[in-house]
């Protein structure tokens, strides 16, 4: 199975276009939940594919407007690329949704006649860790493998009743997009992931008092006939999360898997359930956890 077969194409991906400013982006990571967007730029022979911007980079760097400051680097991929190559390509390089873009070398192996090819470069969709998984979900890419080989014992959690903003840093720091929320006995009661947080975020404007402009009107470096003219505020920008806790935003219906659960029927849960991990279960006793990238691993086998 090729890349072409699972990628969602250009005419139905959402994109931003250079230029274009912070709220755009914001606006579509809180409507569609995506963990990224693409930016294009429309040039004469197409749109081009220029970088992605996430919601983790939105989070961090608060006042930055320009899209083109904000935009990650990440690697493309062509539609006659396998699968079982892009998901090498997202586990290795820690990517969740690789840009599909025309090559020098599928430009000359795709004219036609007297038509000249698009520019390497050229946008053409994108493909993402959900479309892999899909793909293993329907049967479509095969593995006998059970998720007890590709889950994790190292699980993040919080408990339930810590403040919002405080989950966000676990979360920030542990480097990971989800944690598991804990009842007062220490039993699984929730999750809370990235896209519950971004869903509930809002940048709020302020101002920065940055000192006095001028040195004292005494001072030996002061320019002579310049006094002091008081402090001088610049506006500024930071995201604002609820502070309430955290089961007030988490999702209680927690789906889980064993340690026998087939690959595809972990992928199948997560599809269905539109989940990226799926803490995994001994009983009713939590004992790791299944991210949908972790099932990309089992294609490399």
């Amino acid at each position: 199975m090729n890349v072409a077969d699972a990628m969602t194409p250009r005419e139905d991906v959402v994109t931003v276009e250079l230029p274009g400013t912070r709220e755009d982006v914001l606006e579509y990571l809180q409507e569609q939940s995506f963990s990224s967007v693409p930016v294009v730029a429309t040039e004469d022979d197409g749109v081009a594919y220029r970088g992605l911007v996430s919601r983790d980079v939105l989070i961090e760097q608060p006042d930055e407007d320009q899209l083109v400051m904000l935009m990650d680097d990440v690697p493309t991929t062509t539609a006659g690329a396998s699968l079982e190559e892009v998901a090498r390509l997202m586990v290795e390089e820690g990517e969740r949704r690789i840009p599909v873009v025309n090559s020098a070398e599928q430009s000359s192996a795709d004219r036609s006649g007297g038509d000249e090819p698009p520019e390497d470069g050229t946008f053409e969709g994108i493909v993402t860790v959900t479309d892999v998984v899909h793909a293993i979900a329907s049967g479509d890419q095969e593995t006998d493998d059970a998720v007890e080989s590709h889950s994790s014992g190292d699980v993040n959690t919080t408990y339930e009743g810590a403040p919002l903003p405080v989950a966000e840093r676990e979360l920030y720091y542990a480097n990971v997009p989800y944690t598991v929320a804990l009842d007062d006995d220490g039993r699984m009661s929730g999750m809370l992931t990235e896209v519950d947080i971004i869903d509930v975020a809002r940048i709020v404007e302020g101002e920065e008092e940055t000192g006095d402009n001028f040195p004292d009107q005494d001072s030996e470096w002061s320019w002579e006939g310049i006094k002091g003219v008081g402090s001088r505020y610049l506006p500024t920008r930071d995201i604002e999360l609820p502070t309430g806790p955290v089961r007030e935003f988490m999702s209680e219906d927690v789906v889980t898997v064993s340690g026998q659960t087939s690959v595809q029927e972990a992928a199948q849960r997560m599809i269905n359930n539109d989940v990226e991990q799926l803490p995994m279960v001994t009983g009713e006793r939590l004992v790791g956890v299944v991210r949908d990238v972790d099932l990309l691993e089992a294609l490399d086998e």
